[in-house]
């Protein structure tokens, strides 16, 4: 077959990539596009602008800069680490190369990391060994977090100085638009666009199916261990903006100290546009302590803004009210998500939060005795954050469109002796095919060269075919509350029906409750 032409014409201009070399040989890569206007300046805390045209090649051979965040999270190998910009709006291109000759299934990539950190430039989301072991199209995406992609300071905005919210959530339906524009000139098909993403990843794919400005963008959805319930309700969200300008003019701000005076428009435009992008980041790192003092009904202070506009519904309640966009999903979690969180990231709030709201002495004793142990409450915290949302959420999308769920249960023998198992993120490595890339190979090396390489065959193929058809296989028959199918993703792989159903049902009472409340 004919090599795919590494230089490219897209809409806004033409763009040179590289060839794959060693581990990545067979493969064409294009890095760091600009999808968007750098959002810096008067563009801070605004909707990502159109990128100006360009007419000289763009050697795109490096990743774009890491959205802003601690310099330890955009760590990359050998005590290197990557760049960090607010100019972050880029995404990246990873094809066979080779030329097809059909269009090939594009799969959209969005990161995980609480939208409070991350970046594509991360080793475990490289996408050529998924675009050369299954044939696809993969794109990975930079959007922004933290205060500067999901603090909506909207109410402060005038003619002179306006300001949008939901910006992260923005940048990614911009990127989905570029996709639209360019993804067939890389090889892709625009008709069969899978957007997948972990964790916040996972949210974002869920809020994306909840979006209007979203809608025909995509045609199929993946969400690995979404947390679906991970928003800021909009009197949260004014609560934390007036909060979070505070922060900056005053460092030494403790958290819960009596708000005084107003801040007038005018005043918070001075104090957001003269602060450099690390004072925003240390006042988003207090914004953490404060939400947490303030006991606020949203946990984390950075998220998708529910804001009766550009975000209507979270969505747990679009899903609920029929609300999201008619396209096949596949959906799940991992067996042991809270693993990671109780050892390296203790993220996650206490099991205590998701019982506020129930009054039934009945059902808290039922939620209490599924979970006994001290060590349990980690996996409470886990199944309330990951499990429980996800699974009211396929139930509800099931009502209209082809849903399958899964459970990830593979561990390698590394991390099964360890006792971290099936923790968060663990199924990335088969996903993105990295058992055999330095960062993997030490984890299939250790007792597990022959299953981490199954397990890996299986997630692509489930996953890919899924991108080609929107039905991952057969043998994956669909979810509904009727039948619970939950495919078990392990070496081998089996087929339960309603896994862990006493679990679910006594939180099935504990959502009845809250609602009725």
């Amino acid at each position: 077959m004919a090599q795919m032409d590494t230089r490219v014409a897209t809409v806004e201009g033409p763009v040179s990539g590289v060839r794959g070399r060693r581990t990545r040989r067979g493969t064409a890569s294009w890095l760091g596009i600009p999808y968007a206007a750098p959002p810096v300046g008067p563009l801070r805390f605004r909707a990502p602008q159109p990128v100006a045209p360009w007419t000289e090649v763009l050697e795109c051979d490096e990743y774009g800069s890491a959205p802003i965040q601690d310099r330890l999270f955009t760590a990359r190998a050998n005590g290197r680490f990557h760049p960090r910009s607010e100019d972050c709006l880029t995404l990246n291109v990873f094809a066979p190369d080779t030329v097809s000759t059909a269009p090939r299934p594009v799969m959209v990539f969005f990161y995980g990391g609480a939208y409070l950190l991350g970046g594509t430039s991360t080793p475990i989301y490289d996408g050529a060994f998924l675009a050369r072991a299954r044939d696809v199209i993969v794109v990975t995406v930079n959007y922004r977090f933290g205060a500067f992609g999901f603090l909506d300071l909207s109410a402060y905005s005038t003619p002179e100085r306006p300001f949008d919210g939901n910006c992260g959530l923005r940048d990614m339906v911009a990127a989905l638009e570029w996709v639209q524009r360019n993804v067939a000139a890389f090889g892709g098909d625009p008709d069969r666009v899978t957007v997948f993403g972990e964790s916040a990843g996972g949210a974002a794919v869920l809020t994306l199916l909840s979006t209007p400005a979203a809608e025909g963008l995509f045609s199929r959805a993946i969400a690995q261990s979404p947390a679906a319930d991970l928003v800021v309700h909009r009197d949260n969200a004014a609560l934390l903006a007036d909060e979070f300008v505070r922060q900056v003019v005053d460092p030494k701000r403790r958290a819960g100290r009596e708000r005084t005076g107003v801040l007038e428009p005018a005043e918070v435009a001075d104090i957001v546009d003269g602060a450099d992008p690390g004072t925003l980041l240390a006042a988003s790192k207090r914004l953490l302590g404060f939400t947490k003092h303030a006991g606020l009904s949203d946990p984390l202070p950075f998220a998708p803004v529910v804001d009766g506009d550009y975000l209507p519904h979270s969505p747990v309640a679009a899903a609920r009210a029929g609300k999201t966009h008619r396209v096949p999903l596949m959906i799940g979690h991992n067996h042991d998500e809270g693993e990671l969180f109780a050892r390296f990231w203790n993220i996650l709030p206490e099991s205590s939060h998701y019982l506020v709201g129930v009054h039934d002495p009945e059902v808290r004793a039922e939620i209490e005795r599924m979970y006994p142990g001290t060590g349990d409450q980690i996996r409470l915290s886990a199944d309330a954050v990951f499990w429980i949302p996800t699974t009211v959420f396929a139930e509800c999308h099931a009502e209209h469109s082809p849903t399958f769920v899964y459970r990830y249960d593979y561990s390698a023998l590394a991390l099964k002796i360890s006792g971290i198992g099936a923790t968060h993120a663990t199924e990335l490595l088969a996903v993105f095919g990295v058992y055999r890339h330095p960062i993997g190979v030490g984890l299939a090396a250790a007792g597990s060269w022959g299953s981490t390489k199954r397990i890996t065959g299986t997630m692509q193929s489930l996953w890919t075919w899924f991108a080609r058809t929107g039905a991952p296989s057969q043998r994956w028959p669909r979810y509904s509350a009727e039948e619970r199918n939950v495919l078990v993703l392990d070496d081998p792989v089996r087929l339960e029906v309603d896994p862990d159903g006493a679990r679910r049902a006594a939180w099935e009472r504990v959502h009845l409750q809250m609602r009725q409340d």
